[in-house]
């Protein structure tokens, strides 16, 4: 039976009815229309459905609406805009790291939460919180080199 959600994201509260059990993704993109963050594997084990939820990286796609609660949503538009990316933002377009883009949202959100964490980890730590994320096109050197450029600003 659909029940009322309030969700918070970027700052904002929203309403969505929907089954408990609805992915916390089909909300934010199809009720909220948002378009990020993405669809990728619907199993949580690529990473383009990731969001913060109170500050740690969540796979959307597989995290009911009903399990969110009053946790604060952040989705990549929350975290920086065009005239004043986020330092992850600016670190990874320096880098040019994207090729297609189509995984970007997971591995900047994980970024974020990793350096609001860990103002500056090693290369063992950032490897280790980046563990999971997939990138078909294989730009997980010049990823890297972008958190640990962001680490650094």
């Amino acid at each position: 039976m659909p029940s009322r959600f309030d969700l918070h994201v970027n700052g904002r509260a929203h309403a969505v009815t929907a089954e408990p059990d609805m992915p916390l993704l089909y909300a934010l993109r199809d009720d909220l229309g948002m378009k990020e963050p993405r669809f990728g594997c619907g199993l949580a084990q690529c990473g383009a459905c990731t969001v913060l939820l109170d500050g740690v990286p969540t796979r959307s796609c597989i995290t009911a609406v009903s399990a969110v609660g009053a946790k604060k949503i952040t989705t990549l538009a929350g975290i920086g805009t065009a005239q004043k990316p986020h330092k992850v933002q600016a670190a990874f377009i320096e880098e040019q790291v994207p090729q297609c883009g189509y995984c970007l949202n997971g591995w900047v959100m994980t970024s974020v939460a990793l350096l609001d964490k860990n103002p500056h980890p090693s290369d063992a730590q950032i490897r280790e919180a980046l563990t999971g994320l997939k990138c078909r096109c294989g730009t997980h050197m010049s990823i890297l080199r972008a958190v640990k450029r962001a680490a650094q600003a």
